[in-house]
């Protein structure tokens, strides 16, 4: 079963001024040679195109999949594959700031597991209620706490 990202205005704004930071970063070598060649327009424009896709890809192409075994996480290059036996425990979160995030809402669920680097990934799947019933259901084991006290083992 697979799961969209939930986008947030916040989210938003904070891609649009990433998007506009990294323009004026590329156009000011630009506008500070004077005449730029062609050469310089196709590496500065190559070199923009590929950060703003990366940042758009990874923003916006988000996606969490329940497969038969694991929880695969994706959001633009970034790929996880959890098991489910390496689950421990999952908390609803507004911290989006820290640690290892593939969301793009405040709206988020944070995800603890035992063979992560982080030890925890925070997603933010856009029926969060659904999401984790269905999570529920391939993982018995699991801890579930949302701030509606969902399901609590």
């Amino acid at each position: 079963m697979k799961f969209r990202s939930k986008i947030d205005r916040f989210f938003i704004s904070v891609i649009f001024i990433s998007l506009l930071l990294i323009s004026i970063v590329y156009l000011i070598p630009l506008i500070l040679i004077g005449r730029p060649t062609i050469l310089n327009i196709i590496v500065v424009v190559s070199l923009y195109a590929f950060s703003a896709g990366i940042i758009i890809w990874t923003g916006f192409f988000q996606h969490y999949e329940l497969c038969e075994d694991f929880l695969y996480i994706k959001g633009g290059p970034f790929r996880s594959r959890i098991f489910y036996g390496d689950l421990t425990r999952v908390r609803a979160t507004r911290d989006i700031s820290t640690g290892y995030r593939v969301l793009s809402s405040r709206d988020a669920l944070e995800i603890y597991y035992r063979t992560g680097f982080w030890g925890s990934v925070k997603i933010s799947p856009r029926d969060k209620e659904l999401f984790l019933s269905e999570l529920d259901k391939r993982c018995s084991h699991l801890f579930i706490q949302s701030s509606s006290q969902i399901n609590s083992k």
